[in-house]
């Protein structure tokens, strides 16, 4: 027993598992997948994991932390953000910092994307279909936390390779990069939509 209660007590600092005043830190076994969110004026903030990495030293094992962080506005704009610190709280708010600096303009197609995309990004590949209204968003919490931030609400995805969530994050992101609508594709080549008249209803028979 005494031997257990020696491991279980840390060594002083910031370093250690016990914050400042001697409170525990949160998701300290690194929180995989914790899908914590933070609503601000406009932007939310999503949590996707957390790692923590010792270091040895002298007194004993240093610990810091990495939080994966997606912010948007739920309304074409996402960003990815990763943050690094000592306590874990730091590492989030430095995480949703340098989301919000980085925040991008997909192009969606009301409540779902315009067309299928696939796109890879280290081992990770991802796969995203349009689907019907009232779908909701088939997919895993990684790709979802990107997905909802950026808006969408019905869509089918598949996610292959590597299960790195920094690698699927960005993966995912890369697709919504690649989401071309329309109107852009014919304004970039300078043509005209041509708007289809829908089929007029036969008379009502009496």
């Amino acid at each position: 027993m005494a031997e257990e209660k020696t491991k279980s007590n840390p060594p002083e600092g910031r370093g250690g598992p016990r914050g400042r005043g001697g409170r525990r830190r949160p998701h300290g076994d690194g929180g995989e997948g914790l899908g914590e969110s933070r609503g601000g004026d406009e932007l939310t903030e999503k949590v996707v994991f957390i790692n923590r990495s010792a270091k040895v030293v002298k007194g004993g094992r240093r610990f810091s932390f990495s939080a994966l962080v997606v912010a948007g506005d739920r309304k074409g704009r996402v960003g990815v953000g990763l943050g690094k610190a000592g306590e874990v709280a730091d590492a989030i708010r430095k995480g949703g910092e340098v989301a919000k600096h980085s925040l991008v303009s997909v192009s969606l197609k009301e409540a779902t994307i315009p067309h299928e995309v696939y796109s890879t990004f280290g081992g990770a590949k991802v796969l995203l279909r349009p689907a019907s209204p009232g779908t909701g968003i088939i997919a895993g919490k990684t790709v979802r936390a990107v997905l909802e931030s950026a808006g969408v609400k019905d869509v089918l995805s598949k996610s292959l390779g590597s299960k790195n969530a920094a690698n699927v994050v960005k993966a995912t992101l890369a697709a919504l990069l690649q989401l071309r609508r329309r109107e852009d594709i014919y304004r970039s080549r300078g043509l005209e939509i041509k708007e289809t008249k829908a089929a007029e209803a036969p008379p009502a028979v009496a």
